[in-house]
């Protein structure tokens, strides 16, 4: 899969086993940036125990910071190779947004190569280019737009994710079908139980299938201005339940209870039909798995975490939300009370999943 940048052209690579990674940096100077349960999951096998140049990250939230990105500077400005170092990482989203701006502010841009080994990163974010980091409680206020000059996709990686990650990457992979519309949605209903049980043909097809989806829009709108913001539908509602649960609801969960909220505001406005919020309610309730009291959050907590979302514009509340027949529309006029409404039912959803 090609996809074409205002910096370059860069191009989505689909292997089916994991020893393509032995061949990565051989005969050139390389560094290398990997998560650390990659490196003990896979270090020997993929023979990064070896490596002299590399940094391991854990991946968490609270070093997404620009202290980690110097960090890794200032190691890489140590090495005698400087603008011809190709840098190569493996792992999430996490690893992904820090490597990233790394190549991009490094001697005003290196070369890279990213290994996704989360669903949600294989789905989602790998393309796209953007690069985002944590500044102190906002989430993704900082980056840069910096493709990868290649990425390697192997969902072999997918089997040693815990269910609670895996379910995650499944949150952007349902949404990306929702999204699509009716065929989609009949599509995920079909396949939801092999999804779950990680059959790597159905994996591998909807992972190329959501990249495909998301291309459309990140060719025509590379820079996050027009079109391309239809992605962020259930993300201004997610990126706040990420928050207030300090971020032990994990991003593609906190989209898929988005998702949730997004659709019951666009019932609440006589958008959406009845039959059509429970389908896709009943989708969600196989893949979200939380232990979170999310009822334990005050409105106002909530309401505070969206505005302090990087999507908001002003005082009024931005969304994108379903219409009639399933289009997507960016509204800037979304009332606090309306939100709540459908975070109230957000949590009667919740329970009675776990009852279920």
């Amino acid at each position: 899969m090609i996809i074409q940048s205002h910096f370059k052209q860069y191009q989505v690579h689909f292997k089916d086993e994991l020893d393509f990674v032995l061949g990565l940096g051989k005969n050139e100077p390389a560094y290398w940036i990997v998560d650390r349960n990659i490196y003990d999951l896979y270090g020997q096998q993929l023979g990064l125990t070896h490596l002299d140049k590399k940094y391991l990250i854990d991946a968490i939230e609270e070093n997404k910071t620009m202290d980690t990105v110097l960090e890794i500077c200032e190691a890489m400005t140590e090495l005698s190779a400087k603008r011809n170092i190709h840098l190569i990482s493996i792992g999430g989203g996490i690893t992904q947004d820090i490597t990233g701006l790394v190549a991009n502010l490094l001697y005003r841009g290196i070369r890279w190569t990213f290994i996704p080994t989360t669903l949600l990163a294989a789905c989602d974010s790998c393309i796209g280019g953007k690069t985002s980091l944590n500044y102190k409680e906002y989430k993704n206020l900082l980056g840069t737009f910096y493709p990868p000059d290649d990425i390697f996709i192997c969902p072999s990686f997918f089997h040693t994710l815990t269910k609670r990650d895996f379910q995650s990457g499944l949150g952007e992979v349902v949404k990306f079908n929702i999204m699509y519309g009716k065929e989609g949605i009949d599509r995920i209903e079909r396949d939801i139980t092999d999804l779950l049980n990680r059959k790597e043909d159905i994996i591998s097809q909807y992972v190329r299938q959501s990249l495909e989806f998301k291309k459309q829009y990140i060719e025509k709108d590379e820079f996050d201005r027009g079109i391309r913001i239809h992605l962020n539908f259930a993300h201004t509602f997610g990126h706040a339940i990420e928050k207030v649960s300090g971020y032990e609801i994990p991003h593609g969960t906190a989209v898929a209870m988005g998702t949730v909220v997004a659709n019951d505001i666009s019932f609440q406005r006589g958008y959406l039909s009845e039959e059509t919020v429970k389908r896709i309610r009943q989708i969600m309730q196989k893949i979200i798995n939380i232990s979170f009291d999310l009822s334990a959050i005050s409105s106002r907590e909530l309401i505070g975490a969206i505005r302090k979302d990087k999507k908001q514009t002003g005082d009024f509340l931005r969304g994108v939300l379903f219409t009639e027949n399933l289009e997507l529309e960016v509204f800037d006029d979304l009332l606090e009370n309306e939100i709540i409404q459908a975070f109230v039912h957000l949590n009667h959803f919740l329970r009675e999943g776990a009852e279920a």
